[in-house]
């Protein structure tokens, strides 16, 4: 079992930055992939980034490529993601999911593929 808690979101104006982190507790953390989820209201859950155990492949959608940076800390067992250029359309709940992988390189962008998940944590954007 693995237990994941997000932090840091919050209320921000469009253009602003903020930085999530996501800390897990109880497997060892560095065996898996890490992803970024986010669902608004009413809409479906979207994939928004993802990092390899190793930390050598990391993803991102389209949406936000360029704008944001997946990245983890194996020795304090957190994932982050830095947030920049913020667009009234990034608001939604964000949520972190850890995915059981059988390669260093591994990493998934589908929901259904990630194996434990935070309770998620809210980003608004303001214009």
């Amino acid at each position: 079992q693995v237990q994941l808690v997000e932090s840091g979101g919050g209320l921000v104006q469009a253009g602003g930055s903020l930085r999530l982190s996501c800390a897990a507790s109880g497997r060892t953390f560095s065996s898996y992939a890490m992803g970024w989820f986010r669902q608004a209201p009413g809409e479906e859950r979207e994939f928004v980034a993802a990092i390899s155990w190793s930390s050598g492949n990391t993803y991102y959608a389209d949406s936000v490529k360029g704008r944001f940076t997946i990245s983890r800390d194996n020795a304090k067992n957190t994932v982050y993601l830095q947030m920049n250029s913020l667009k009234p359309e990034d608001t939604a709940v964000y949520y972190c999911a850890a995915q059981d992988v059988a390669t260093a390189q591994a990493m998934g962008v589908m929901g259904y593929e990630y194996d434990y998940w935070g309770q998620g944590t809210q980003v608004t954007v303001s214009s």
